[in-house]
């Protein structure tokens, strides 16, 4: 009677409950676990394994006497099919899908070293189907090849195909999942503030934006350091653009002390200049575009928390603008959702809330 309530109790459309000494011969639904306290735990029959009578006496050891034999009708597609399908249609630029499937779970990884991006409106009407899934890491993550990007798969262990069609006809023509590579500019800096230029202060700066420039690939054309004076700002500025450089970086300045004035020098040389963002250490940011015949030059004002917070609004927005992006206010207002740091005492960015 119990075993009989059992199978009627698993049983579902694709699969079939059969006691253990008619499942001979017959394909597994299902992985079957074992576990050996202290010893062992794990798969002791992979799903889609033909029973065999040598197996019978290990099934029975595992409390098996019905098993879940796999039935496959016209219109049904089994899991793993499915996630491979899947997997494809989401798969944009730069991602691949990591081999076959395992336990009906197709993962997808960057194909190259960039910036993963996640059309977050298509992944939700995808999610919203009901019997598909996709799970992805958060939008605009750094990514190296071969890291895993998503996971996707179908609920049921087999899925009607008509459903399996509504996905794929959703994703159509949409790069769900991609990555972007980054440019790897020439970057001229220009490090303000009469303090630094005058020998007064020992600059901390040059360290700070190398490293985080090297480590995304870029190199260092030129320091260069200026006094709090606009024009000085400017010339050095138009320098760095004559030199080739490919994005301007300027340091201090950025507040609202009377004698900040990189601002008002950027302003001289720049367009579309945004100042402001909803990032807490980094919202004196500033952001604006030099127009050039091989195409806009960006120029990035970083505030003084650079100095003393290893993450801050540069470490969120630089990938993104090596990735060709361009940064306005919008943007940066948007950087409001997640955008406050907890400055934890043992910083563990990016793996933590802050940019999510």
């Amino acid at each position: 009677m119990c075993a009989a309530i059992k199978k009627q109790e698993h049983e579902t459309e694709g699969q079939r409950a059969v006691p253990l000494e008619l499942a001979v011969g017959m394909a597994l639904a299902h992985d079957i676990t074992e576990i050996r306290p202290g010893e062992f735990k794990g798969c002791a029959f992979r799903k889609g394994h033909i029973i065999g009578t040598e197996d019978l006496p290990h099934l029975r050891r595992l409390g098996k006497e019905n098993v879940l034999i796999l039935e496959l009708a016209c219109g049904d597609v089994h899991e793993d099919e499915a996630a491979m399908a899947l997997a494809g249609a989401l798969s944009g630029e730069g991602v691949e899908t990591a081999g076959a499937p395992r336990e009906g779970r197709a993962n997808l990884i960057a194909g190259r070293d960039g910036l993963l991006k996640i059309d977050k409106e298509a992944l939700l009407e995808f999610n919203m189907l009901g019997e598909v899934v996709c799970a992805t890491l958060h939008d605009n993550t750094l990514v190296r090849k071969g890291q895993i990007v998503a996971g996707t798969r179908s609920m049921p262990l087999v899925l009607k195909r008509k459903v399996l069609e509504e996905a794929l006809a959703l994703l159509k023509g949409r790069e769900l999942i991609r990555i972007k590579e980054l440019k790897r500019p020439k970057t001229g800096v220009v490090i303000t503030g009469n303090e630094v230029y005058c020998g007064l202060v020992r600059d901390a700066f040059a360290p700070v934006i190398r490293d985080k420039i090297e480590a995304l690939g870029g190199e260092i054309t030129d320091f260069f350091y200026a006094p709090d004076d606009a024009a000085h700002i400017e010339k050095r500025l138009r320098e760095l653009l004559a030199a080739g450089a490919e994005l301007l970086i300027l340091t201090g300045g950025m507040s609202v002390d009377p004698d900040d004035v990189t601002r008002s020098a950027v302003q001289k040389i720049a367009e579309d200049d945004v100042y402001g963002a909803a990032v807490l250490p980094g919202s004196m940011f500033l952001s604006a575009y030099i127009n050039r015949e091989d195409g806009p030059v960006p120029v990035l004002g970083v505030p003084a928390c650079a100095l003393y917070h290893k993450a801050t609004v540069l470490d969120l927005l630089l990938p993104r603008i090596l990735a060709g992006e361009k940064i306005g206010r919008e943007e940066l207002a948007r950087l409001g959702h997640g955008g406050l740091c907890l400055a934890c005492g043992e910083c563990r960015y990016p793996v933590c809330p802050f940019g999510k």
